[in-house]
């Protein structure tokens, strides 16, 4: 037991720093795999150098992989993913041969392998199914035409998965057995073909012990665990890859009466170890490497970002997809998926690729996780003033940087709007105050002309008064005179 310590003390600090990165990253409303994946980073040897990938470690990743496959064959949908079937599968072949297309191109002008260039363009192909699903939940696109659209080319890229790791598998230095390795594939393609048409055309199948284990979580997800491994465990003693085994007994169980209840209970467990895998990869990823090769790595970022946009939304169109739909969903399959880790790792396990090539697709692989949520939101911004038709410098930076900007703007602009607020009020009251002023002058004026009119008419009455007193003071002063005259000679 206690030459177990340090393995032990490694799995404990790897789950502690997994639940506290992954509460992070929703905090962040980004993919809880990409804070996994730089967990490992910080605690890997170029990082902190905390944990070291022991063979515990890896064990619990590829129990993690084997186990991720099994719930995703779980989780398929026959008869949702025969809806957008064709479409979906042309696709993810055109996807597929430009990646390899381009891979070969590129491998002949470095003089890399066969087995090298064949890796890398499968590495290419691949989108994470995690990543895009989330993605598309943020944007409220999960369960509309544009996201069943592109669940269904996911859906196609995971069957897709399980060839390619057949095949990385069977790669060494040189391919040694080509019509044995032929046959494999041809096989595993045929008996995933029946086995769909079969899925899809019978009812809920009904798999031993149901009733019994019904009702009982922990014996169905022992149960479901244990048919998970046996079907692993058979597909490699035949020569196939473990993972091939679990998805096919996934794909049985999603079809039978058991799925809800299996799902339920083994999602939790198949968490843990899928959290392992990530943070294991993390581990891998060189940090002296990537800041010696920083513009190398960001040049494959870049590249890989812009070439599988435009081919994604190419393709989308050329199988009847609207610009709408087309558009969203190839920017969220422009990174390159989870899974291309595990076709990374089985090939540098059996000498496909060396270990320069190993580093560099890791870290292209987990940069193109890292800031696809990011890659999509600028590129959004961007259509949108193509669809606005900005052609201004200044409008086009400030249409695109709005949402970014607003919220920091909110209290500056709260400020502004009430300094604009006092001012107008000043202004309203300064107007009111000469509005009546004015009035008062308006009513002042009329009141002292009255005044001078009156005095005018006063003084007039006045004049008048005295005139007629005078007069009537002469009138009666000669009417008496005779009269006393009169009086006096008689």
């Amino acid at each position: 037991m206690e030459g177990h310590t340090g393995d032990l003390v490694g799995i404990a600090v790897v789950l502690s720093v997994s639940a506290l990165v992954g509460i992070l990253f929703l905090r962040l409303k980004q993919p809880p795999v990409v804070g996994y994946i730089l967990g490992g980073v910080v605690l890997g040897p170029t990082g902190v150098g905390l944990v070291t990938a022991t063979e515990s470690i890896s064990l619990l990743a590829e129990l993690g992989v084997v186990l991720l496959l099994f719930l995703i064959g779980m989780e398929i949908s026959l008869k949702a993913f025969a809806r957008v079937l064709k479409p979906a599968v042309i696709t993810m072949a055109g996807q597929t041969s430009f990646a390899l297309l381009v891979s070969f191109a590129i491998g002949t002008f470095l003089g890399w392998p066969p087995q090298q260039s064949l890796l890398i363009g499968f590495i290419m192909a691949v989108s994470s199914t995690a990543v895009a699903m989330t993605m598309l939940d943020a944007i409220g696109e999960l369960r509309t035409a544009t996201g069943r659209m592109t669940v269904g080319v996911l859906i196609a890229q995971d069957i897709a998965i399980v060839p390619m790791i057949i095949l990385v598998d069977s790669l060494s230095g040189e391919i040694n057995h080509p019509v044995l390795l032929v046959l494999k594939m041809v096989g595993a393609g045929l008996f995933l073909t029946l086995l769909f048409r079969f899925l899809a055309r019978s009812n809920k199948l009904n798999l031993p012990f149901t009733e019994a284990l019904s009702g009982r979580e922990d014996l169905v997800a022992v149960a479901a665990i244990a048919y998970c491994f046996a079907a692993g465990a058979l597909s490699a003693l035949a020569g196939l890859s473990a993972a091939f085994g679990a998805f096919v007994a996934g794909l049985v169980i999603a079809n039978s009466t058991l799925r809800q209840e299996a799902i339920s209970v083994t999602h939790p467990i198949q968490s843990v170890l899928v959290v392992i895998f990530f943070l294991s990869i993390g581990l891998l990823i060189d940090l002296n490497y990537i800041l010696a090769n920083i513009g190398t790595v960001l040049l494959f970022v870049f590249v890989v970002l812009t070439a599988k946009s435009i081919v994604n939304v190419a393709l989308l169109r050329a199988v009847g997809e609207p610009w709408e739909r087309a558009f969203p969903s190839g920017l969220i399959m422009a990174q390159i998926g989870e899974f291309s880790f595990v076709l990374a790792a089985v090939g540098i396990a059996n000498g496909a690729i060396g270990g320069d090539g190993y580093r560099l697709a890791v870290a292209v692989i987990a940069l193109s996780l890292l800031v696809s949520p990011l890659w999509m939101s600028v590129i959004r911004q961007f259509h949108d003033i193509a669809e606005e038709g900005l052609t201004d410098f200044r409008a086009a930076l400030a249409e695109t940087y709005y949402a970014e900007v607003e919220p920091l703007g909110r209290g500056y602009r709260r400020a502004r709007i009430e300094a604009w607020r006092r001012r107008k009020a000043i202004r309203g009251m300064m107007e009111r105050r000469r509005e009546r002023r004015a009035a008062a002058a308006k009513a002042a004026m009329p009141a002292e002309t009255a005044t001078d009119e009156e005095t005018a008419a006063a003084d007039a009455a006045t004049r008048a008064a005295m005139r007629l007193k005078k007069a009537d003071e002469a009138f009666a002063g000669a009417g008496k005179a005779p009269s006393d005259e009169g009086g006096s000679a008689a």
